[in-house]
């Protein structure tokens, strides 16, 4: 048994900003992906999903069957079966390893699904998104449901606010240009749950709270403007200022080794470094208007393009 593909994604803008209403762009990374899948006998990798499966359906049971529905039982017997999640997307690095999971097993188990067939009205989107949240709790404590909702349908969402989310079309990428969006390897795994409890903390403080309104969101709002209007000048000043912000203010979410090299980039103007996901290690996005240039400045580091300008 081999179920269908779910894959990555990339929150290029939004990350801890969505929390507090800013905008947010999300897109699918088909450069990971992972699947459902039985096997005779399982690997070590596969033992470990299968038992985090086993407590998953636990959490399935308890939600709200007003919200979903799942057929638990078979669920069940697939997973005393040996199901696991066979996945090449790293844990802990950003790119939605839960959400990919999470999509499969909505995929293949939810009674009465929204497919991606449909005609996805905002009310569907908000749905799904409200569903993927409380089945992604299960892996953060608390989650915004985004990461399932761009992997079940591998197409760009954009986040205008909380209770507005739509599919959207992002320009097409330039196979020739020089800018591009790049991941950086921290070499590290970042968790969630610990960076979401820094930053909850953080907003307490009523300084932090206005840096946020007054220039996190404010740039995020219109960096996702600009990408999605093609205004490329524009873009890339305004993720120089975001770049600063999150340097200034979310100095924890950032590892240490890579201070020097955040700043470096804003000074230099080679590229710009933003957290990519809840940060804490993982993995690093990168703006550069010269990739070519970029790659020579990290040349000790590993580089993914992931979009071409």
């Amino acid at each position: 048994m081999k179920g269908p593909l779910f894959y990555s994604k990339i929150l290029l803008f939004g990350e801890y900003g969505i929390i507090k209403d800013s905008k947010g762009l999300s897109i699918p990374y088909n450069f990971y992906n992972g699947a459902l899948k039985k096997d005779e006998a399982l690997s070590e990798n596969a033992r470990i999903s299968n038992e985090s499966l086993k407590k998953f359906v636990g959490h399935l049971q308890n939600i709200d069957n007003a919200l979903v529905r799942f057929d638990i039982s078979l669920l069940r017997h697939d997973v005393e079966d040996g199901m696991y999640f066979d996945s090449s997307i790293p844990q802990g690095y950003g790119v939605g390893s839960s959400g990919a999971l999470v999509a499969a097993i909505y995929d293949k188990y939810a009674f009465d699904k929204i497919t991606v067939l449909e005609n996805l009205t905002r009310e569907k989107l908000l749905k799904l998104k409200t569903i993927f949240s409380e089945m992604e709790s299960f892996f953060h404590g608390k989650s915004s449901g985004l990461d399932p909702l761009n992997s079940y349908l591998s197409i760009p969402i954009l986040i205008n606010s909380k209770d507005n989310i739509e599919a959207t079309g992002i320009p097409a990428q330039q196979s020739e240009g020089k800018g591009a969006v790049f991941l950086l390897d921290s070499g590290s795994v970042g968790e969630t749950a610990p960076m979401v409890s820094i930053f909850m903390e953080n907003m307490k403080q009523e300084g932090f709270r206005n840096m946020l309104k007054e220039q996190f969101i404010k740039h995020t709002d219109a960096c996702v403007d600009d990408f999605l209007k093609g205004d490329i000048k524009s873009l890339f000043h305004n993720t120089k200022k975001l770049s600063k912000v999150v340097l200034n203010h979310f100095k924890p979410m950032i590892p240490r080794q890579f201070h020097e090299l955040w700043k470096k980039g804003i000074e230099t103007n080679d590229y710009y470094l933003k957290l990519c996901g809840s940060g804490g290690g993982g993995y690093i996005l990168g703006f550069a208007q010269d990739i070519e240039k970029a790659k020579q400045a990290l040349s000790e580091y590993k580089l993914e393009v992931v979009y071409n300008f």
